[in-house]
Order: C-alpha cells, then structure tokens, then sequence
C-alpha cells in the first residue's frame, strides 16, 4: 500500500496518541504529522518555520482540532479555506465541542466534516477508523497530495 500523508493537528498528548493507535492498527495511513497547535499547522501547511524544508506536496487530509493553543482550529481552517492552492485539502474538524456556533462557523469556513470527539475509548478508535476508511481509502484526493 502507497504511503498516505496524514495531518493532525491537535494539542491533547492522549488524543494524539489514539489516533495514532487506530490508525496504525487498521493500517490506514502511514505517514502522519502531528502538530500540536494552530500555529504549527500553518507553518506544516506553508511550509515555513520548522517545516520550510519540507518535501513538496500537501497532505492528503488534514484532521483539525477547534481549541488549541496559539492559533485555534477556526483561525487555521479560514486561512486553509481560502488559500487557493491549499483549500481543495479536505479537513475534518474532530473536536470536543458541541457548542452550535463552532459547528455552524466550522461549516462557513469549508470543514468537509466536523466530528465531535466520543468520550469512549473504543468509540474513538472506531471514529477514527471510519473518518480514515471514507477520506483516505475511499475518497479521490486533490492534485498534488502526497500519497506515496
């Protein structure tokens, strides 16, 4: 199986790590970058910072947390979203808010989905399973995501 570029930006050490766990164990993407704040994220996705050298080539879905530090979730998504090169990437805001507000300004800004994280570990890994089994395996990426 070619390699699939995974961006996953979240600031939660234990959120990282059972996304991470599920995606190794069902197997669905092998090359994940974790940042762990907005701020990364931007600086991954504009290939700036840390991440100016980068190879080329954007990732093939960008998994978003709303709330983390420095530059939220929302903030990354309208940068994203109206990038011309940057805003065919699908992102999937997976997040613990419920609250109608950030669903609705999420959905605005062009979230392809917005997932509220469940509370059960097995849940969890579930979700994640499927978000990964419909955009990583099913779904026809954009020209130029990394997928090898």
């Amino acid at each position: 199986m070619e390699a699939k570029k995974i961006l996953l930006a979240e600031d939660n050490a234990h959120d990282i790590e059972l996304t991470l766990t599920a995606m190794e164990e069902y197997r669905l993407a092998n090359d994940v970058q974790v940042v762990r704040d907005g701020a990364e994220a931007l600086d991954y996705l504009y290939r700036r910072g840390a991440f100016a050298g980068r190879p080329d080539g954007h990732p093939l879905l960008v998994l978003l947390d709303l709330k983390m530090p420095k530059v939220d979730g929302i903030e990354v998504l309208r940068q994203v979203k109206s990038d011309p090169e940057l805003k065919v990437i699908p992102v999937v805001v997976v997040t613990s808010s419920r609250e109608e507000q950030d669903v609705v300004r999420g959905y605005q800004l062009g979230a392809n989905a917005y997932v509220v994280k469940p509370v059960d570990f097995d849940e969890f890994v579930e979700g994640v399973r499927q978000l990964n089994l419909f955009w990583v395996l099913m779904n026809e990426p954009p020209p130029g995501a990394v997928t090898r």
